[in-house]
């Protein structure tokens, strides 16, 4: 039985889908106007890891995962560049598949944009408007927060602590300042769409909505985010969805717990904010993608060189397992052996004691642990001499649960080269940094023979093919 902890109710409870076996799933996607942060990618890889462990255990799940591609990051940052909206979003869009595939974060069933959803989001606010939550000034549209009665209940605040409150956006025009809204007036040189209050854009929170409804229906199972979006975002999203449909939005609601560096809350202005396209840059991405897992999602995750260091230290310690159970394999022979017996139970131990860590609401840190325990055993068994079957099963085994958390999946040959190319491409950049051209060519055709070919981009090296 999985248990999930529900932040709407506020308590640990059991998971039941609205449909048998099936699972409606929605999580909030990047605001595609950079890469993304290693913050942006806790979110991402945990709830790729939840998603997979739903489908081992039988669900079948619609995973939708949006872009935002419009707001006034993208407009202002698309500015700064001297190009149009639609380029930025189309670059980092790209940009956030080559990061996220190389963490092993599967593809979502429907990756929907907002601007792709104009029509879906002006027929929620146009609801909204006619049941008389939503009220027009001057072509801005805004959400009447006071007339819905349970807004707040997501992140436990009354209308008067929300009022009085610090986060929430100042605007006069507005009857009152918990009001958000739903779809802007055009400002000139901005991108915008025609409707019923003039051209315009939508506001942050409809676009969910909007396609949350479209892709898997007025009320969804889950939906998750990282801790920074209960309020205001899903705070809002409940609100103009359960207003619009008067029906529940989501029965269950996950967030990830927020990742500090070295102790401290990650921020531009401290000199410690990094993309995962800076740190892959000197780290394998499955030591990110581990580590990241390294503390139940709903648990703080300090960041740092050292907790990498020991991540590497630890996946490579999986890996090693996985490398001896292969050797072995090829010495065993098919008949059984004295220890056969005891490992098929061990085996069996270890399955059920990793799904009671992963059904007590996704515990990754707990999962991780029993994959410790079972390579230190296996290691000890292997020496005193096991069947191929047996073999066999435990080899299975360690895959089945890199397959459930994504890792694993390379052979110890291939994550060597791996290293060995990352440390050629650094040798390559600190070339080019001394000015020794010579060298920096040398290393790029010795990359190129091993069919790995590069482009120097302003924001560094990056792979462009691979031919393995």
């Amino acid at each position: 039985m999985i248990k999930v902890h529900n932040d709407l109710t506020q308590k640990k409870e059991e998971f039941v889908s609205l449909e048998e076996n099936k699972v409606k799933m929605y999580v909030c996607g990047p605001t595609v106007y950079d890469y993304f942060h290693i913050g942006n990618a806790r979110a991402f890889t945990m709830f790729d890891i939840i998603r997979r462990y739903l489908e081992y255990r039988g669900y079948e799940v619609t995973y939708v995962q949006n872009f935002t591609d419009i707001d006034d990051k993208m407009i202002n940052r698309a500015k700064e560049l001297g190009i149009s909206v639609k380029e930025l979003a189309e670059k980092y869009i790209e940009e956030y598949f080559n990061d996220a595939d190389s963490l092993g974060i599967n593809r979502a069933d429907y990756h929907p944009k907002a601007t792709e959803h104009i029509k879906g989001i002006i027929d929620i606010v146009k609801r909204l408007e006619e049941k008389e939550y939503a009220y027009e000034i001057d072509g801005d549209v805004y959400f009447d927060a006071g007339k819905f009665d349970e807004y707040g209940k997501l992140s436990q605040q009354d209308l008067e602590e929300l009022e009085s409150g610090s986060r929430v956006e100042v605007n006069e025009q507005k009857k009152s300042p918990i009001d958000f809204v739903l779809w802007k007036k055009q400002k000139p040189g901005e991108p915008s769409w025609d409707s019923p209050w003039g051209k315009g854009r939508p506001g942050w929170h409809i676009e969910c909505s909007a396609m949350a409804s479209e892709y898997l229906g007025e009320t969804i199972d889950i939906h998750a985010g990282g801790t920074d979006l209960v309020f205001p975002h899903h705070e809002n999203e409940i609100a103009q969805s359960e207003a619009a449909f008067g029906k529940p939005f989501a029965k269950y609601w996950l967030h990830n717990g927020y990742l500090n560096i070295d102790g401290e809350k990650m921020s531009k202005s401290l000199g410690n904010f990094f993309t995962v396209r800076d740190i892959r840059e000197k780290v394998d991405p499955e030591v990110i993608r581990f580590f990241l897992m390294s503390a139940q999602y709903r648990n703080p995750l300090n960041f740092s060189e050292e907790q990498l260091q020991s991540a590497e230290n630890a996946l490579d310690r999986l890996y090693s397992a996985v490398d001896n159970l292969k050797h072995a394999r090829n010495q065993a022979g098919e008949n059984e052996t004295e220890k056969d017996e005891e490992v098929l139970e061990k085996i069996d131990q270890h399955r059920n004691e990793f799904i009671k860590a992963m059904d007590d609401d996704f515990n990754t840190a707990d999962a991780t642990s029993v994959m410790f325990v079972f390579a230190r055993d296996m290691n000890t068994y292997l020496k005193e001499g096991l069947s191929l079957t047996v073999i066999d099963k435990s080899l299975d085994l360690m895959m089945e649960w890199g397959k459930v958390l994504g890792l694993l999946y390379k052979a110890k040959d291939e994550k060597k080269i791996d290293q060995e190319i990352e440390t050629m491409i650094k040798e390559r950049e600190e070339a080019r940094t001394r000015k020794d051209w010579a060298k920096a060519d040398d290393i790029r055709d010795q990359l190129k023979d091993r069919g790995i070919v590069i482009e120097d981009t302003p924001g560094g090296t990056r792979i462009v093919t691979r031919n393995k």
